[in-house]
């Protein structure tokens, strides 16, 4: 019994083998391809344009709340105790409002950004995948120096396929 198990495996282990051989794998530099699309800078353009506008509208309610705290400073100690805390409550308020702002803008950046960078993301897939079927790759990865411990042969960089496909320099 131990004698067919080991002649079934002693059969099987070169056909491994030469499956392993088949194996292809890829390396792509995606940053690399983003930061050359000129889709990028169209959408960075756009970020930075929707950026200073909330910029400029944060410097707005920056500007009232300091109106607003000046006003409440400067009132004198035998003002009405209602009045004092209605100015401190709409001081809260507001503070409270220029969170809200500034949350919001945030996530609407984020936003803005998922929707402009989806497209070329989308583009650079397509690319890989066309570089990858076109050259038999098995498995193509992203290549982040940073969290590649090693690679070696017979890992080839695709990077410059892909920027060929996109019509990229």
């Amino acid at each position: 019994m131990i004698k067919k198990i080991l002649l079934a495996v002693a059969v099987m282990l070169p056909l491994f083998g030469a499956s392993a051989q088949n194996i292809k794998i890829g390396l792509v530099n995606t940053n690399e391809i983003i930061q050359a699309m000129p889709e990028t800078a169209d959408a960075q353009k756009k970020l930075a344009e929707n950026s200073k506008k909330y910029e400029d509208e944060y410097a707005k309610l920056q500007e009232e709340f300091k109106r607003m705290y000046d006003e409440f400073s400067k009132m004198s100690e035998t003002e009405l105790p209602a009045i004092k805390e209605r100015k401190a409550k709409e001081i809260q308020d507001y503070q409270n409002k220029i969170q809200g702002f500034l949350q919001s803008a945030d996530q609407d950046m984020q936003r803005q950004q998922a929707e402009l960078m989806a497209p070329i993301s989308q583009k650079i897939k397509d690319a890989v995948e066309s570089v990858g079927k076109e050259g038999g790759y098995s498995l193509i990865e992203n290549y982040t120096p940073e969290l590649h411990l090693y690679y070696a042969a017979p890992v080839n960089d695709i990077t410059p396929q892909v920027k060929l496909k996109l019509g990229l320099k």
